[in-house]
């Protein structure tokens, strides 16, 4: 019975601390920061269709967007827009930071500072798929931080500098298809 009772308190040891040898809660505690930030758009719902009006099929200019549930500590944002489904591999339509505030209005980069895409040019470019069904992805990051950074960087260098400051992400995912 003794070796019965040593093992179940080896087990509820090794489940409380887990393998690493610390308690889950402190593992967890980012996770539920980063789960509590939320971005939506009025335009569409996640995994819907991004109306024409913000792609090469309509006037181009990018969506409203407004996001809450930033963490403590948060100092700016960065959004990010690719297409993981281009042909070419991911294809980047938007990068803006140090953005501030918890929206975008309809056709603004809510006075961030933008990046080059992959058209080589700063600011939107709206979707524009060559065939089929794309998801454009918007990914917004939380920061303890300011970016000092050119408007030319472009996504790899404006990933880089996230890097060691990045309190919590969301995303958003639109879908748009020609014809």
């Amino acid at each position: 019975m003794r070796s019965a009772a040593s093992a179940a308190a080896i087990g509820l040891a090794l489940v409380l601390l887990g393998c690493g040898g610390h308690a889950p809660e402190e593992e967890e505690a980012p996770m539920a920061a980063a789960g509590s930030l939320v971005l939506s758009s009025p335009a569409f719902a996640d995994g819907q269709s991004i109306p024409a009006a913000y792609t090469c099929d309509g006037p181009g200019r990018s969506p409203p967007l407004s996001w809450s549930g930033a963490p403590p500590g948060t100092q700016s944002f960065v959004l990010i827009m690719d297409d993981p489904d281009a042909p070419r591999g991911t294809w980047d339509h938007w990068l803006v930071w140090n953005l501030h505030g918890s929206a975008l209005a309809d056709g603004t980069d809510g006075g961030g500072v933008s990046g080059t895409n992959s058209w080589d040019k700063t600011g939107y470019g709206g979707p524009c798929p060559p065939s089929g069904t794309h998801r454009y992805v918007f990914r917004l990051l939380a920061l303890d931080t300011q970016l000092d950074l050119p408007g030319s960087t472009r996504k790899a260098a404006l990933l880089a500098a996230t890097k060691g400051h990045v309190l919590a992400e969301a995303r958003l995912v639109g879908r748009y298809s020609r014809g």
